[in-house]
């Protein structure tokens, strides 16, 4: 990605980055390239890490009751799946 499209990102919506990624996931899982299935697989990763990390910052700025009912869990479930070790 060039640095003019970084920097589109760095300035885009949380809705706007939502868009274009569930875009870009959709492109790749309907692309016959064997390369897209390696990067669904490697975005699968990522997307799990990045979860936790977000629930972590979240519950930091807010609390794990926040985090909770975004994720439509009990505060304790979500503290558990993510507080990290």
């Amino acid at each position: 990605m060039t640095g003019t499209g970084r920097d589109r990102l760095a300035t885009a919506t949380t809705d706007e980055l939502a868009v274009l990624a569930e875009a870009a996931i959709d492109a790749l899982a309907r692309s016959d390239d064997p390369a897209a299935f390696g990067h669904l697989l490697r975005l699968t990763r990522v997307t799990g890490a990045a979860v936790g990390t977000a629930a972590r910052t979240l519950a930091d700025h807010s609390s794990w009751t926040g985090v909770a009912e975004i994720a439509g869990t009990s505060r304790q479930a979500a503290w558990e799946r993510w507080r990290g070790r």
